[in-house]
């Protein structure tokens, strides 16, 4: 498994005005966070509905004593056949695939037209192939119908910088953090599906690390 470290820095131009720098980063549970859902079939592609989601029950969990931020397999407790083969219980199969997103957002147009930079540190991870795990920058249209976004796989420790020039239009909405897509888990059987630990303080000297290679992002428009 390779070590996560990236440095991904852009500058953009909006006819003669340049794109200032803004930096953001993972935050303690006293931030405003939002949770978002999205639900597809077995096969992750074929999508069923998304809804706005409570912190917990994306299975996050914050230690701001420790200054760390988990993100667990995804989980729900109901055991209707809707969401695990059979009914669910311990060891039951998951029958959705979960994508859970947390994030903060800003809608008042001060992040419009600027260069944002999301920049943290993952302490530990031990996710397994069931669960893939990125971090985000997304900047949507007034009415969410469409949106572009820089993104960068997280499958090993290290700290990791992702960045996005976002469109001028104040009306906008941008979001940054991180997401956990994968087969829903009964809550009792998470532990062997592992965890994704992020620092909400990035460790000392985690950006002088940064532009060693290793962490590619993409960047995508989205209708």
């Amino acid at each position: 498994m390779k070590t996560v470290f990236a440095a991904l820095c852009a500058s953009a131009l909006v006819g003669t005005v340049a794109h200032a720098d803004v930096s953001v980063g993972i935050d303690d549970s006293t931030a405003n966070w939002f949770g978002f859902m999205n639900v597809f079939e077995l096969d992750g592609t074929s999508f069923q509905w998304g809804s706005g989601w409570g912190i917990a029950d994306l299975n996050v969990s914050f230690d701001d004593g420790a200054g760390t931020m988990t993100f667990g397999p995804n989980t729900i407790g109901d055991p209707d056949p809707y969401w695990y083969q059979g009914g669910g219980g311990p060891g039951a199969p998951g029958n959705k695939v979960m994508e859970a997103n947390l994030y903060q957002q800003v809608d008042d147009g001060s992040l419009a037209g600027q260069n944002v930079t999301f920049s943290g540190n993952v302490a530990s991870f031990s996710l397994t192939s069931a669960h893939e795990a990125i971090v985000f920058i997304r900047d949507f249209a007034a009415d969410f119908s469409s949106f572009t976004e820089t993104t960068a796989d997280i499958d090993a420790t290290g700290a990791f910088s992702v960045s996005h020039a976002t469109d001028g239009d104040i009306a906008r909405h941008v979001q940054w953090g991180v997401q956990v897509k994968g087969v829903n888990v009964w809550a009792t059987d998470t532990a062997p599906f592992g965890t994704a630990v992020f620092n909400t303080i990035p460790a000392p000297g985690a950006m002088a690390l940064m532009g060693l290679g290793g962490l590619v992002a993409s960047r995508r428009r989205r209708a």
